[in-house]
């Protein structure tokens, strides 16, 4: 079924808007390397960004590769972990996941989807995150709370399911533009259009923002 027209204008607005005030916009997670943003990615599930990079200084200055992390012992990176939350089940996946990129990939991350969704503890946002962002290539639009809060606000998608709002995107976004999306909106959800007390009168958005579950 092809995008609906009006919701492919609006996107289109949307990306002009996103690109004008959010010209440049990265990982908002620390990492030298595809494995430390990966470990970093699978780290954030319910945590924030700011809470994994202080957990993560310290985890890859002593442990930078999967074939150092594959050597500490569960109960050291769990310690090392514990902060982030779930950290006993985000311990066993990063060991795992450690000893198997070591084991049967040299320690490098696959630039593959269907390889990376197969490993401990990573699902499709994790992948899209870190093929997108270490590698630029654009596997799907990566769909955190954020993207999903405000692509529902602007009047993109009108599901609540990331999955759902993911495909959606992908309907109504240029391919190019899948990563790039993903990093800007939620630059834009942690200045301006927040959660509980969005900044309306400040956004860039709000000549075409129809403000979709926004309280008067």
């Amino acid at each position: 079924m092809p995008a609906d027209p009006a919701k492919k204008k609006q996107a289109a607005k949307v990306v002009r808007g996103l690109r004008r005030d959010y010209a440049i916009a990265e990982c908002a997670l620390v990492h030298d390397t595809p494995f430390q943003l990966l470990v970093a990615t699978v780290l954030s599930a319910q945590c924030t960004d700011v809470r994994v990079n202080i957990v993560t200084k310290e985890l890859f200055a002593k442990h930078p590769t999967a074939k150092d992390l594959a050597a500490v012992p569960l109960k050291k990176i769990e310690k090392l972990v514990q902060s982030t939350g779930f950290f006993r089940n985000k311990a066993k996946n990063i060991k795992a996941l450690s000893q198997r990129l070591d084991k049967e990939f040299d320690g490098e991350v696959p630039q593959d989807l269907d390889i990376l969704v197969k490993m401990p503890g990573v699902g499709r946002k994790t992948a899209n995150v870190v093929l997108g962002t270490a590698f630029g290539i654009p596997t799907g639009v990566v769909v955190d709370t954020h993207v999903g809060r405000i692509s529902k606000r602007l009047g993109l998608t009108e599901s609540t399911d990331a999955m759902k709002i993911e495909r959606d995107l992908i309907e109504l976004l240029p391919r190019k533009e899948w990563i790039d999306y993903s990093h800007r909106l939620i630059h834009h959800g942690r200045r301006v259009c927040k959660a509980r007390k969005p900044q309306c009168e400040e956004c860039g958005f709000k000549k075409i923002c129809p403000r979709i579950g926004v309280e008067a």
